[in-house]
């Protein structure tokens, strides 16, 4: 189900374009922190997503049961 990762991948950029000009407005200690755990977690999502959709990783257990159906009904 590589269309999932592709859609979160999308989503994320979504994100990140929103996010961008607000980023370097950041003034106090704790704004900076948040911005910087934010785009930690963006690219960890980024990161997991790609590996996904390069076949690096095991795709998630909801999507591997679809993609065993999916097989099935193949053959």
């Amino acid at each position: 189900m590589r269309h999932y990762a592709v859609l979160r991948l999308l989503l994320a950029c979504f994100f990140l374009y929103f996010a961008w000009p607000v980023i370097p407005l950041a003034s106090t200690e704790l704004e900076k922190i948040f911005w910087g755990a934010w785009l930690l977690f963006l690219v960890l999502v980024i990161g997991a997503n790609l590996s996904t959709l390069l076949q690096l990783s095991d795709p998630p257990i909801m999507e591997q049961e679809q993609y065993i159906k999916d097989r099935l009904y193949k053959d």
